[in-house]
């Protein structure tokens, strides 16, 4: 097991990566509190771990209140928010109890929001078992829902009191699944840290063949590095909208296209190549660094191309964006590889004209 901690005051909680973590009843034991727990999961991840976490549970003498939610980025709602808050307020639950989200980034999102609104705030802990949400959504307390007009754009800052990764919940996940996680792990790569970028360059087959010390170095390195960023930046003010690499663009196209016809993570990646071929047009990167970007995305077996939705409705949805402040739209972008920055200084044609380039 390798362990790491983001730093925030009193808020500070830990983060255990390794094999078989499901089944440590002593790290979860000093989260738990009373004798009752609430675990949110969905209807393909509780037929494989939900057993295993109430076992453990069991052996600490705490009964699990199962919520089991349905499958996908569409029902990232209100409506399904709602079977959560039914169901805790069906159990009595106070706000002490605790709250554990087992399953990826659209579990991790809800549970969280549920947990931050249900009397102002109950205890939560993130238990993630997609590549996706072990790098990047369980760690830095962003919790949302979905809207029809923008992805994300109803939530919370709340963060969880610990973040158990198990990485033998990965044996399990679709290869369409961890590829996606794999935008994630190389946007880190991208923005802040070169040397993990050179890392996966030479590395990307081992995490695609799911070789386990290549895939738990590649959580925490994440891990580290999102940590780090939540610890100088936790409400987005600076840094930290660094992370969104890809993202403006990323989601647009999940929302152009309905949720849940492009996964999270196959949207980032085709988002970061916008990003990439617009900082080569405005002269940050060279032609050699934006042919990288893509060979490493191809080999991850990620879009490269832009989906073919109108260029006017990319930039309708991209202004709905949290990334708009003062009515300008901030972009992230590279300055090179591993460094990159944000800037609300480019204009809609020459948006328009990189969106144009990725899709031909």
């Amino acid at each position: 097991m390798q362990s790491l901690r983001v730093s925030l005051g009193a808020r500070s909680y830990p983060i255990h990566i390794g094999r078989g973590l499901l089944s440590d009843d002593g790290l979860l034991a000093p989260h738990l509190g009373g004798g009752k727990v609430v675990v949110v999961t969905n209807q393909t991840v509780a037929p494989l771990y939900l057993g295993h976490l109430q076992a453990t549970l069991a052996r600490l003498g705490v009964d699990a209140l199962p919520v089991v939610l349905p499958d996908g980025e569409r029902f990232k709602n209100w409506e399904t928010l709602n079977l959560v808050f039914d169901a805790l307020l069906r159990a009595h639950c106070e706000r002490k109890t605790p709250l554990l989200a087992l399953g990826g980034g659209v579990v991790g999102d809800m549970g969280g929001f549920a947990a931050a609104c249900y009397q102002r705030g109950m205890p939560f802990v993130q238990v993630p078992t997609t590549l996706l949400s072990l790098v990047d959504s369980s760690v830095g307390g962003k919790t949302a829902i979905n809207h029809p007009l923008g992805k994300n754009m109803i939530g919370a800052f709340y963060q969880p009191r610990l973040v158990l990764a198990d990485v033998a919940t990965l044996d399990t996940l679709p290869d369409r699944e961890l590829r996606a996680g794999l935008a994630e792990v190389i946007k880190y790569g991208l923005i802040r840290d070169h040397e993990f970028l050179l890392w996966l360059e030479e590395n990307i087959e081992r995490l695609l063949s799911r070789d386990e010390e290549a895939l738990i170095y590649a959580v925490h390195r994440s891990c580290k590095n999102k940590s780090d960023v939540v610890a100088a930046d936790e409400k987005e003010e600076g840094e930290r909208a660094l992370l969104n690499l890809g993202h403006t663009f990323g989601h647009a196209i999940e929302t152009g296209l309905g949720y849940g016809e492009w996964l999270h993570g196959e949207a980032v990646a085709a988002g970061t190549m916008i990003a990439a071929i617009l900082s080569r047009r405005l002269g940050w990167l060279s032609l050699t660094d934006e042919k990288r970007v893509r060979e490493l995305f191809v080999r991850a077996g990620l879009p490269v191309r832009a989906p073919r939705l109108e260029v006017s409705r990319y930039l309708e949805l991209m202004r709905h964006d949290k990334k708009v402040a003062d009515g300008r739209l901030r972009l992230v972008l590279l300055q090179s590889l591993g460094k990159a920055f944000l800037t609300d200084q480019v204009g809609d044609d020459e948006i328009a004209s990189a969106i144009v380039e990725c899709g031909t």
